[in-house]
């Protein structure tokens, strides 16, 4: 067995085993977008109007809330784990490489945060403001 290349030094080691779990946390976020924007969609075309006050008093019923606080948090980590796979693909520098999956770790965070505090405000102000 041969430690002068990098096949050589990983051979007989196996799988590192890392990267079906990703895979399957891709796959569980896909089908619960798919439910949710599904429910969002459906619950969009029911209301009476469109307007700003229906819609945040629709949004100010917890039934509602809840759901769309979910819909929220599986999209951003679904993106999440997408653009990830694609940084580390595509971008060989590892300086580089750590400091786009940091940003994009706390763009992710972020936008989650702005959107749950964004449906609980409405949620908790209710339809009066």
């Amino acid at each position: 067995m041969g430690t002068g290349t990098g096949i050589g030094r990983v051979r007989g080691l196996g799988s590192a085993h890392h990267g079906a779990h990703h895979w399957l946390a891709q796959r569980y976020t896909a089908i619960g977008n798919l439910l949710l924007v599904l429910w969002l969609i459906f619950n969009l075309l029911t209301l009476p109007g469109l307007d700003y006050a229906s819609v945040v008093e629709w949004i100010a019923n917890p039934l509602v809330a809840v759901p769309m606080m979910l819909m929220i948090v599986s999209v951003f980590w679904h993106l999440r784990l997408g653009m990830q796979v694609m940084l580390e693909d595509y971008v060989h520098d590892k300086g580089l490489s750590f400091f786009s999956i940091l940003a994009l770790n706390f763009y992710a965070i972020g936008g989650a945060a702005a959107g749950i505090f964004a449906i609980a405000k409405i949620a908790f102000t209710g339809a009066a403001s």
